[in-house]
């Protein structure tokens, strides 16, 4: 290496954590951590004190799924100026739109009182998916930004400096939120709505860091100069398609549920078997999707859409994967990328139920699991990625694996032991420390498989699939727990893990893949 740069590289490493850029990402990286806890954990406990029961509330987990699926709009954000906010440039309109819809979701969840009846926790609902979609958007557009503002150098410092933005704001969603809506006078005991009110009042206000930060940051040059092929009414058409998508699940979902259970037959079916009423759900879902992936078909065959468009953004990547490895191995690797955070992402949707469920105060879950669990999933994200690189990176995905299934074990044993606070300690040191070491070796494994010339859409579909099944399962979980207890649902959640072991060996033996040769 030459010693000039390598002088320069060492020198410059300060100065660099103090250009604008990177502090921007500071603030946008805590924009983009505050939404999701506020959709999950926070929101569940919220739910749980005005007495909404579990399954419900494990519902409401679906309301971040527009995670999984922001691959389809990317492009849109991308390529697409806003027309009425085209002067302030591409990204930055975007991402104004994003940050404002995030401030008036939260607002409408905190001026809706899920006690009331069942109509207002629907509306909770549909602010929560607004909630999930605005900054599923935002994240999209930070990516972008990101990548753009900065030379190829810099983008190792700008990506840490955000990831510790993002951790903060989860930490003020997570622990701040629970923290501020114990001080105001909520308990699962006695139920304050203001105080939860306030409460997401309060985290909306927070937002307004990231609003200031992009009216003040510049557009970046890139995404100035940057031209499509397509016309604008193209990417329109397409976004019209994803609605209509969504627009039809949503119809199909809720219509046919309500003639399920409107069925007297079918009710008195349901009432009868809890294992049935599950395995319904499960169809009701299924049925909801097919309707749709049909009436996607049928949209296609018309000429409103640009099918070359269509191909060049989704197909073509999607294709080049599968040529690459084949469709044998092409499948097997997307149905470990499926399945790899099974385990842990289904038990995680109802864990802060079972905390309070437990007895443990929010003061405790806010301190030991959001702030202390926060930190060890950190450290085994580190230590994640220093075993990767020292033994290889399939031997700690399977370690990664094996740990996620086996330390949801210790949850059956803090059931049993019930409000024991040294067990939670224990379990949430585990847990979020194997959480965190098998993320860091899945980001690695999921990085290795994209093509340059896709990486952008091929990384955002692994990432995507990588959730959509857990988050789709979580959904269940509190119908799952209702039926078959605490104890019983994580031994379950352990053993849906261990196929997953299965698929890392045998995506090993397929690959070949030369790991390091460990020194004795």
């Amino acid at each position: 290496m030459d010693t000039s740069v390598k002088n320069k590289s060492w020198s410059n490493h300060f100065s660099s954590l103090l250009k604008p850029t990177n502090i921007a990402m500071m603030f946008l990286g805590f924009s983009a951590g505050l939404p999701i806890l506020l959709i999950f954990s926070s929101l569940s406990l919220w739910l749980r004190e005005a007495g909404v029961d579990k399954a419900s509330v494990t519902y409401f987990s679906w309301a971040a799924l527009g995670y999984s699926f922001k691959f389809i709009w990317a492009p849109i954000v991308d390529r697409f100026p806003l027309p009425l906010l085209k002067k302030m440039g591409r990204r930055k309109s975007w991402l104004l739109l994003s940050q404002v819809l995030i401030i008036f979701s939260i607002c409408g969840m905190a001026l809706t009182d899920p006690s009331q009846s069942s109509s207002a926790l629907t509306v909770m609902a549909w602010f929560a998916v607004l909630l999930g979609f605005s900054s599923a958007t935002q994240d999209i557009v930070i990516d972008a930004y990101r990548i753009e503002s900065d030379h190829a150098d810099m983008q190792g410092i700008l990506s840490s400096t955000y990831i510790v933005g993002y951790r903060i704001g989860m930490i003020v969603a997570g622990a701040g939120a629970l923290f501020l809506a114990s001080f105001l006078g909520s308990t699962k005991e006695s139920y304050s709505y203001s105080a939860w009110q306030w409460t997401y009042v309060i985290m909306a206000s927070t937002m307004l860091l990231g609003v200031l930060t992009t009216l003040i940051i510049p557009e970046p040059k890139e995404a100035q100069l940057r031209k499509t092929k397509y016309l604008d009414k193209d990417y329109l058409n397409f976004f019209l398609l994803f609605l209509i998508m969504v627009a039809t699940f949503v119809g199909v979902y809720v219509y046919s549920g309500v003639y399920v259970f409107s069925n007297s037959v079918l009710k008195s079916l349901l009432n009868s078997s809890k294992v049935m009423g599950f395995l319904m759900e499960v169809v009701h879902f299924v049925t909801s999707v097919l309707v749709v992936v049909i009436v996607t078909k049928l949209l296609l065959l018309t000429h409103i859409f640009n099918r070359e468009m269509i191909n060049e953004t989704y197909v073509s990547p999607v294709k080049e994967f599968f040529q690459r490895y084949g469709r044998s191995i092409a499948i097997l690797l997307l149905c470990l990328i499926g399945s790899y955070r099974l385990s842990d992402i289904v038990l995680g949707v109802i864990s802060n139920v079972f905390y309070q469920d437990l007895g443990f105060s929010k003061q405790q879950i806010a301190s030991i699991v959001k702030t202390f669990g926060l930190v060890m999933t950190l450290v085994g994200g580190f230590l994640g990625g220093l075993l990767t690189a020292r033994f290889g990176v399939m031997r700690i995905l399977f370690l990664g694996a094996l740990l996620s299934a086996g330390t949801n074990l210790l949850f059956m044993v803090l059931a049993h032991l019930g409000n024991h606070l040294p067990m939670l300690y224990l379990v949430i040191s585990v847990d979020n420390l194997s959480a965190g070491l098998a993320s860091a070796a899945f980001i690695a494994f999921l990085s290795s498989l994209t093509n340059i010339s896709f990486t952008a859409v091929q990384y955002a579909i692994f990432s995507s699939l990588m959730t959509l099944l857990p988050k789709v399962l979580g959904g269940y979980s509190g119908t799952m727990v209702k039926n078959m207890g605490y104890s019983n649902f994580f031994l379950f959640t352990a053993i849906i893990g261990l196929p997953v072991l299965i698929l890392v060996k045998w995506a090993h033996h397929k690959l070949d893949i030369k790991e390091p040769t460990l020194k004795k």
